[in-house]
């Protein structure tokens, strides 16, 4: 059997070359009983390649099953699996086959493996060791014959190191490895999967499938599929149920494209050559800009306040009993040269060397209590002024409303939250 043929079997689309080395190695090693591990990007098509695994095997009269390890939760996957006994936990009504038992002589998928728990990796290396497990309250051993193909889309010598996955589980699963590549490393068969989706959506709508222009080919060809082929799936789809024209050109395409790039605000770029160019910015960094621009709006809202009471008629006696609320402070904000507004924490000027480019967390502390008793001052005196606008309107809410500048709405509530 040639590839060519597989493919067309198993509904496998495109003709790159990592592609067909993929399936050439899954052909190759499905007549053995050998474990095999499937790594790839989410959305690539792994399981595709398990059943080309299952089918092409002396299993394949066998049952075959593919488990989501990440969806079942932790506290019942040893029972999913290796199955239970009546009464081992709450809820545990009568004895149960769990799916090693079920698949005996068949072929077993676990799909996103590295989200197994550490104990269930025990249970399953003595599956793959001896070919026997005991299930969830019981001391009997029970044999089982069972082929396991093993997929995941993290890096599980990652995973080792951290202590997230045991290390002799990972040499016993990856017995065979097979790659499937991401959508965006396999060129042409971008449009050859988009044809096919279209074709096939058109086919079921009864509609007319959608041709794209030459440009147009250009801009889907260009993009990086984050969410490999069901990604495109879903773009192909759309357009197709969306777009009246059947012709798509470059500019209604990139409507339906995903904006790429950094979603995260620029804050600060250093020009330290010592850093290599990379930014040293922590989370932690990040937070501290977030609430060093609160306390710049804080003062923005003071000033707008301050203006407001000035044209009010009880305004400036509220302003000459509490000059100190309303002094502004200087901006303590500057823009470099790039136009990206920084705090003076990270002027170099102020610092030395060492710590150019990181926050004062002394100086981040005082910042975060001045915004906490300024934010308990500014609710302390609006509560002041709505006592003051009801009390020189006689408690008349619509005139008082009127005073303030606010909508008599947003004056009830203000005086259910004030208690007033």
């Amino acid at each position: 059997m040639d590839i060519q043929t597989i493919k067309n079997r198993f509904g496998i689309i495109g003709n790159s070359d990592h592609l067909n080395f993929a399936i050439k190695v899954a052909m190759q090693v499905a007549p053995t009983d050998m474990t095999v591990l499937i790594t790839g990007e989410s959305g690539v098509g792994k399981e595709s390649f398990s059943k080309i695994i299952h089918q092409l095997s002396a299993r394949k009269h066998g049952q075959f099953i593919a488990v989501n390890c990440g969806a079942i939760p932790e506290g019942t996957i040893d029972s999913e699996l290796f199955g239970h006994e009546k009464g081992s936990f709450t809820g545990a009504y009568d004895s149960r086959k769990g799916y090693f038992e079920v698949t005996d002589g068949g072929t077993i998928f676990l799909d996103e493996i590295g989200e197994m728990p550490l104990p269930t990796q025990s249970r399953l290396l003595r599956v793959l060791e001896n070919g026997e497990f005991i299930r969830v309250g019981s001391s009997k051993v029970v044999k089982t014959d069972v082929r396991v193909v093993a997929a995941t889309n993290v890096n599980l010598i990652q995973a080792v190191e951290k202590g997230k996955f045991r290390e002799d589980l990972y040499y016993r699963l990856n017995t065979v490895p097979i790659f499937v590549p991401p959508l965006r490393e396999r060129g042409n068969d971008i449009e050859l999967l988009f044809r096919k989706f279209t074709s096939d959506f058109a086919e079921k709508h009864h509609v007319n499938p959608i041709k794209l222009t030459e440009d147009a080919k250009e801009a889907l060809l260009a993009f990086r599929y984050p969410g490999n082929i069901r990604q495109l799936k879903n773009i192909a789809e759309q357009i197709s149920l969306l777009e009246m024209e059947r012709e798509v050109n470059k500019e209604i395409l990139l409507k339906y494209l995903p904006q790429e790039g950094n979603m995260m605000p620029a804050i600060y770029k250093s020009n330290d050559s010592s850093s290599g160019g990379k930014d040293n910015f922590s989370e932690r960094d990040i937070l501290y800009k977030i609430l060093f621009d609160m306390r710049n709006d804080v003062e923005e809202l003071k000033k707008l306040v301050h203006n407001v009471l000035k044209n009010e008629n009880y305004g400036e006696e509220i302003i000459k009993d509490h000059e100190g609320l309303f002094e502004v402070k200087p901006n303590e904000f500057k823009e470099n040269e790039e136009g990206i507004r920084t705090p003076f924490l990270l002027d170099s000027s102020k610092h030395d060397d060492s710590s150019s480019d990181s926050y004062n967390l002394e100086e981040y502390q005082d910042a975060e209590h001045e915004i906490e008793e300024e934010s308990l001052s500014l609710e302390k005196k609006e509560k002041e002024m709505i006592q003051r606008a009801l009390s020189k309107n006689q408690n008349k809410r619509k005139y008082a409303a009127r005073d303030l500048g606010i909508s008599e709405r947003t004056l009830y509530r203000k005086i259910k939250q004030y208690d007033l």
